[in-house]
């Protein structure tokens, strides 16, 4: 038989599923009597669980919405935290625990919950609970958003932003929002943004441009710290399949311009490489330097074998 307080944790983890359970079959799965059963419900009460009955043959006890969220003694942002994290994990098991969790969850947290989900696109593992949230909140809200970023260098830089939508791709989540200052669309790398409060005035929501296109062009030649534009000498439907995170554009039906961009010139070289074909690269000097350097490493090698 297991020990009362093991015993607690298996009765609210059974309880927590989206079904009622009848005393008999809380009994047997706990390996106590019903009467052990009905006292563990009310040990689980007395501790802020709302655990509900329904009398009947149908009937059964299933765990309930309270107007707070006890005893997981979670206050409200830790809450919603939780939930965001589980609800951007592409997993079963994510979703059974985000189930549970929304079951106990009080209206004025769904609710909080939902606003996260509603501005975001995209799922993903990594990103901040508390940065997201205080994002779409102002997404919502439609309140200007003031932050902390770190730029490219590794400098900060204060922005103030209209905030319209978090934005997943490519591995990084990323936020859209109308540039105050510059008085034009922008794409901020949300792990670099640090919202400071208040947040600023209510502004007139603008029309949002086409996401997909947007960030496609915008990633490509803006969010990244090295970006080069290359001529291709190769149609660009090819260039495309083979780069499919490059901006290409055609120029002739045998030449295209690609635009990609890197954390890393070591990167740039590595999708330039990828293309099997010949090209010109207008810059910049680090991705040169870097192409010159691997281009004496290949011929080295080359030497070597040819010697060997």
């Amino acid at each position: 038989m297991l020990e009362t307080s093991a015993r607690l944790l298996k009765l609210l983890s059974l309880l927590q599923s989206p079904r009622d359970w009848t005393g008999p079959e809380l009994a047997e799965r706990l390996g106590v009597t019903t009467r052990t059963v009905r006292n563990d419900v009310d040990r689980l009460r007395n501790l802020g669980y709302p655990v509900h009955a329904t009398p009947g043959v149908a009937g059964g006890y299933r765990l309930g919405a309270g107007a707070s969220l006890p005893p997981l003694l979670l206050d409200d942002d830790e809450a919603v935290a939780i939930a965001l994290s589980l609800s951007t994990q592409d997993s079963d098991t994510a979703a059974q625990a985000l189930r549970k969790l929304e079951q106990v969850l009080p209206s004025r947290l769904k609710h909080r919950l939902q606003t996260v989900q509603e501005y975001t696109v995209g799922t993903a593992a990594e990103l901040d609970p508390e940065v997201a949230t205080s994002i779409v909140t102002a997404c919502r809200a439609r309140e200007r958003l003031r932050f902390d970023y770190v730029k490219f260098d590794g400098a900060e830089d204060r922005r103030e932003v209209e905030p319209y939508r978090l934005v997943h791709t490519r591995g990084r989540w990323y936020l859209v929002a109308w540039d105050v200052n510059r008085q034009d669309w922008r794409t901020f790398r949300a792990d670099r943004i640090r919202p400071r409060i208040p947040t600023g005035p209510r502004f007139t929501a603008r029309e949002l441009p086409d996401l997909e296109d947007y960030l496609a062009k915008g990633l490509a030649t803006a969010a990244w710290r090295f970006r080069a534009t290359v001529t291709v000498h190769a149609p660009a439907h090819e260039i495309a399949q083979r780069v499919p995170a490059a901006l290409v554009e055609a120029v002739d039906d045998s030449t295209c311009r690609m635009t990609a961009g890197s954390d890393t010139p070591e990167l740039l070289a590595v999708y330039l490489g990828m293309l099997g074909c010949e090209f010109e690269v207008d810059g910049p000097r680090e991705l040169v330097h870097h192409l010159g350097l691997t281009a004496d490493r290949f011929r080295r090698a080359i030497d070597t074998a040819d010697h060997g």
